[in-house]
């Protein structure tokens, strides 16, 4: 079977690394949105000298300066809107909305011709506003370029309750369980280091497995399934612990689950 063209899709530089180290070696294109960070020159060079060494396929810089949102919700659920999640002060809503015009533009042409897309998921992970506005500027532009997006279970504490509220609303019709190119993972993460443009924890442990969901741009609603269920990844738990280490595992409501339960239920931890 040939294998589909496929394209991976970032908000910042290092998460493609974090995020998708499992789909790297079979993307024919890597694509950061946001280049300069927000009143940070410095740092803003050091992602540029990282984003020149970076080994990776078919790389295109898009280099949009970031808005200054994030890098976390500013509540617990947000308000969502076209362009991601509403941002409460004016300025910085303003260019996080210019923002999300200038990056649907950039990937309708980026794009085009490709059959799966690899990006954020609708929570942004841990809730950064710039990984939800990429997944939502990804998925406006899917009825028009008709490529299958598929994103991964990570999550964060502060973003829970927004992929808990998103479980029922998220339509799949695959799940697909991958091992994270750990050593692909590293050797960029040392890339990031060397030019002092690492922005996550020196101590993350990248999983044994990870899942991926798949949304697909075919109208069939009867093989479309919610995430009600299904098991995440807490980010805040991969990390270097002295054993016993924790499970970074969260389960999202079952559909007729109790409100106030919050699915926090672990099967055995993932080997390490």
């Amino acid at each position: 079977m040939r294998r589909a063209v496929a394209a991976i899709v970032v908000a910042h530089p290092d998460d493609e690394t974090l995020w998708l180290s499992s789909a790297i070696a079979s993307a024919r294109r890597v694509v950061f949105c946001f280049g300069a960070l927000f009143e940070r020159p410095r740092d803003s060079r050091a992602r540029e000298r990282a984003v020149a060494a970076m080994p990776l396929p078919g790389l295109v810089n898009l280099a949009i300066p970031e808005s200054g949102a994030g890098p976390a919700l500013e509540r617990p659920i947000p308000e969502l809107t076209a362009a991601g999640i509403r941002i409460e002060d004016a300025a910085t809503r303003t260019r996080y909305e210019s923002n999300y015009v200038k990056l649907f533009e950039a990937l309708r042409t980026t794009l085009a011709g490709f059959r799966e897309i690899y990006t954020h998921n609708p929570w942004g992970e841990y809730g950064h506003p710039e990984h939800i506005q990429v997944y939502r500027a990804v998925a406006a532009l899917q009825p028009e370029l008709r490529y299958a997006i598929w994103f991964s279970n990570y999550v964060g504490g502060a973003s829970w309750a927004l992929a808990r509220r998103l479980a029922g609303e998220v339509r799949c019709t695959e799940r697909r369980i991958v091992q994270p190119d750990r050593q692909m993972a590293r050797t960029l993460m040392r890339v990031y280091r060397q030019h002092g443009a690492w922005t996550w924890s020196r101590a993350h442990r990248w999983p044994a497995e990870e899942t991926l969901f798949c949304e697909s741009p075919i109208e069939e609603p009867a093989s479309r399934r919610s995430l009600s269920g299904a098991w995440l990844l807490d980010v805040g738990r991969l990390r270097a612990w002295s054993p016993p280490w924790p499970t970074p595992r969260r389960r999202l409501p079952l559909f007729g689950q109790s409100p106030g339960s919050d699915g926090d239920v672990h099967p055995p931890p993932l080997p390490r």
